[in-house]
């Protein structure tokens, strides 16, 4: 993360998954894993985040949320999908109203896997993110 000017700023948003990976991602936040001590900022506002962490399925209702969410972030962005109901739709996947995974309507550019993902999996996604934010940040300041 070294040609970045700040540490990664990460937006969190719960795609109605079952609140699994959504406590997981909540423990990454706390001292025994502490994220920060990487670097990684969390926020509230998109205006300000790199890095989109989306938990659960993509569903008519939030469909809308998520790419408002995703077009209000600055560029370069990236996107997190984190544990198996972001990735696929997961057990949800045959519900009549489940679109499946995040990548149905944005391009995920990190997996994390699990059901629910551990927190060691989380901060390796968003460590992996960070790594392909600062390749996207270096490849849209050549082009300049």
């Amino acid at each position: 993360m070294s040609s970045l000017s700040r540490s990664p700023w990460v937006l969190h948003y719960d795609a109605s998954s079952c609140n699994g990976c959504d406590i997981e991602v909540l423990a990454c936040l706390t001292p025994m894993y502490d994220a920060e001590r990487l670097g990684v900022v969390n926020t509230g506002n998109p205006k300000h985040a790199d890095i989109f962490v989306i938990t659960g399925s993509v569903n008519e209702q939030n469909k809308d949320v998520i790419k408002n969410l995703y077009n209000q972030m600055p560029d370069p962005k990236v996107i997190v999908a984190v544990g198996i109901c972001a990735a696929t739709g997961g057990i949800f996947k045959d519900c009549y109203n489940v679109m499946g995974g995040v990548d149905q309507i944005l391009p995920v550019d990190v997996y994390v896997p699990g059901c629910a993902a551990r927190p060691e999996a989380i901060m390796e996604g968003i460590v992996k993110a960070a790594e392909i934010l600062e390749e996207k940040y270096r490849h849209m300041k050549e082009d300049k």
